[in-house]
């Protein structure tokens, strides 16, 4: 550090000797350009003309000279070259078209009618018609309960009902012959009604001792076997691995599969767009996916939408019905749906990777007749997928979609050119050997 510290003092002492002899130099300059200076301060126009005129051709070969020199410069060393040149970009042309409005949500598969079948009365198994996982029609028998008892007890009322008519008929001949009074004709007619509504009742007992399927559907896991007992129930469970029903379950559950539902919500910022659609003559239509399987997308129309809005999750519930003739789908299953809930006529629509956020707001480049890009603020009014529909610019505008980072207003550009694959021709195969 002293010897650093020694050569700076030095250094600074060297100073006052370094500005005198600088100024020395200076005073000297101008002593031999002082002389000069007079002389043009005496110049007049005369002058000026006499010397131009003598020298003429040598100031016309020196302005020639100098002129071709700066032409040479800006032949190679362009200006453009100078400055980075134009930045290559790609851009797309934009046009009016209909965007359709797409609310994405997610919802469940649930079956259009789901029935679980249960006794009206308690009894025994004494048959099974169906097996697990049949499909069976309306009105199809399912089981068959021991009837023996309601069987004796509708013979035995239907045999009262019909000696009951009978008297009845007596009665009316023997009071046209004045044997009895109207009032035991009367006493006869309500006997027979009451022993003929009894028979009916007893006829619909019989009746619970075969149930039949109330819809079209895929029954589930059977829950009794012949000999099992039922008891009658009005509460609904969903057991489906006991091995025989009690008192609070169900001997199978009948499930319609075609066509399935799906319940979804729609969030209440698009209730208005929901609504819009809605009033269409045309119903809303969907398409459905199913967990992980993309591929298989499955098309339908929205049934119904709910009339009042879950506060709890600030949403209306909507369902929608879909063909499914492979029985692929099963209620429970976690759905994405994709419902068209409008369309926007005559939208221009750019990609959205086009769009540029700024301090001051959203804008795009568009280039212009000579091109150069100038930034245009817009506004976007619906974007979905990597589309965008904007307002702010208008149709056939050149708008610059990659290659927009380091553009500014007035920066010249160029197209990128697109790679074509070139294709090689295939070499022709050797002929076959041939065999003798």
């Amino acid at each position: 550090m002293s010897k650093i510290e020694s050569a700076l003092d030095k250094a600074v002492a060297k100073l006052p000797a370094l500005k005198n002899s600088v100024k020395v130099r200076l005073c000297k300059l101008w002593q031999k350009l002082s002389p000069y200076f007079d002389k043009v301060k005496k110049l007049d126009y005369a002058t000026v003309k006499e010397f131009t005129i003598k020298y003429k051709w040598r100031i016309l070969a020196v302005l020639v000279v100098l002129y071709a020199g700066s032409k040479a410069f800006d032949y190679f060393f362009p200006a453009t070259g100078k400055t980075g040149g134009p930045q290559t970009i790609t851009s797309v042309v934009v046009e009016k078209k209909d965007i359709p409005l797409i609310i994405e949500a997610t919802g469940t598969i649930i079956s259009s009618s789901i029935v679980d079948i249960r006794p009206m009365t308690t009894n025994t198994v004494k048959t099974i018609h169906i097996k697990d996982g049949q499909e069976v029609k309306e009105g199809e028998l399912l089981f068959t309960l021991d009837d023996r008892n309601d069987r004796a007890n509708y013979e035995k009322l239907k045999a009262l009902a019909d000696d009951s008519q009978k008297q009845y008929l007596r009665a009316k001949e023997l009071v046209a012959k004045n044997f009895i009074s109207k009032a035991g004709l009367e006493t006869s007619l309500a006997n027979a009604k009451s022993a003929q509504a009894a028979a009916r009742s007893a006829e619909v007992q019989l009746s619970y001792d075969s149930i039949r399927s109330p819809i079209a559907g895929r029954a589930g896991i059977i829950n009794v076997f012949p000999g099992s007992l039922v008891q009658a129930s009005n509460v609904v469970t969903t057991a489906t691995s006991s091995t025989a029903t009690s008192s609070v379950g169900s001997m199978v559950t009948i499930t319609q599969l075609n066509p399935i539902n799906v319940q979804f919500v729609v969030p209440e910022k698009d209730i208005p767009l929901l609504m819009e659609g809605k009033q269409a003559d045309t119903p809303l239509k969907v398409k459905v996916s199913v967990g992980n399987d993309a591929k298989a997308v499955y098309e339908g129309e929205v049934l119904v939408i709910d009339n009042q809005v879950d506060p709890s999750i600030a949403a209306v519930r909507v369902r929608a019905q879909i063909p499914n003739e492979k029985m692929t789908l099963l209620p429970g299953q976690f759905a994405r749906v994709s419902l068209n809930a409008n369309t926007l006529k005559d939208a221009i629509a750019v990609p959205s990777e086009a769009i540029v956020i700024s301090p001051k707001g959203r804008l795009v480049y568009v280039v212009d007749k000579d091109g150069k890009v100038q930034s245009k603020p817009i506004k976007v009014i619906y974007e979905y997928q990597g589309t965008s529909v904007i307002s702010g610019i208008e149709s056939g505008s050149r708008v610059v979609v990659e290659g927009k980072q380091n553009l500014r207003p007035g920066s010249k550009i160029r197209e990128a050119k697109k790679q074509t694959a070139v294709s090689t021709p295939a070499k022709a195969a050797a002929p076959a050997p041939e065999t003798k």
